[in-house]
């Protein structure tokens, strides 16, 4: 699509968001006489004949005239910016691509996101309750989802699991309250040629009444889950493919190395 084209398209998405609340284009004007006065701004300000190029793709807002159409229209000025074919919800993923020369501490300089995701004190207290299971499992049943939390996700190839908070299978490879990537493509159990724990593939598994994410041994039609010796648990074994369903290899981990709660007793899903 040519960039006039584009233009076009987009502008005929804002004037439809005009039509929708009946405004004709001097009421708008008006509208954003006001704002621009409250705002002791004139930037703020759009001429009805502005806003008129600007549906018709032959001119592009500015941030300012932007902000009060969002306002006027009753829209997330992010979401009138994607009209325009601004990327919004990509900058997070954008900044993360660069190359910095000096080494920083991440998240540090940006402030991407912020506005948009639970707090961690209130996502830690969310998550408390909730068993080993697929994250998309657990979200399916929360109202309202933190909308940085699935952009920072990259749900076209993976899935991801967390860790529930009494869940000490994998402790302290994997602690409690953990996310883990899951490439669900890897679902074959390699053979025992590891040199370390660290090297030992972990996969993620669907039981019939739980999520279980382990170190594994398959020996013919019998899995077996074995979890780390701190952890206390006892190996598993399991009828395969009958009780089990190997849901992926865990590739990545995202956990805290603190204790998430001194009062919790110890005890593994494999017991």
């Amino acid at each position: 699509m040519s960039d006039s084209s584009s233009s076009l398209e987009f502008g005929k998405r804002l004037r439809a968001e005009r039509e929708h609340l009946r405004l004709s284009l001097r009421q708008v004007q008006e509208l954003s006489r006001g704002i621009a006065e409250h705002r002791k701004n004139p930037e703020y300000y759009i001429a009805h004949s502005s806003l008129a190029d600007i549906e018709k793709g032959k001119l592009t807002t500015n941030i300012y005239k932007l902000y009060s159409l969002s306002v006027i229209y009753g829209r997330q000025y992010e979401k009138l910016a994607t009209f325009f074919d601004v990327p919004v919800g990509e900058a997070e993923k954008d900044h993360k691509a660069l190359v910095f020369p000096q080494t920083y501490l991440v998240g540090a300089a940006s402030e991407l996101g912020e506005s948009c995701i639970l707090s961690p004190l209130e996502l830690r207290e969310r998550l408390r309750s909730e068993r080993t299971n697929l994250v998309s499992k657990i979200l399916e049943n929360w109202k309202d989802v933190p909308h940085a939390l699935l952009q920072q996700m990259d749900w076209r190839d993976s899935l991801y699991g967390y860790i529930g908070m009494q869940d000490y299978t994998l402790d302290p490879i994997i602690r409690p309250g953990s996310f883990v990537q899951i490439d669900s493509r890897q679902r074959t159990v390699p053979p025992v040629n590891w040199h370390s724990d660290f090297d030992r593939p972990i996969f993620f598994f669907e039981l019939r009444d739980r999520y279980v994410c382990s170190w594994c041994e398959l020996h013919g039609s019998q899995l077996i889950l074995v979890p780390t010796a701190q952890s206390r648990g006892h190996t598993r074994h399991v009828r395969y493919p009958g009780d089990a369903t190997i849901v992926g290899r865990v590739t990545a981990i995202t956990m805290r190395i603190a204790e998430v709660r001194e009062s919790l007793t110890k005890g593994s899903p494999l017991t």
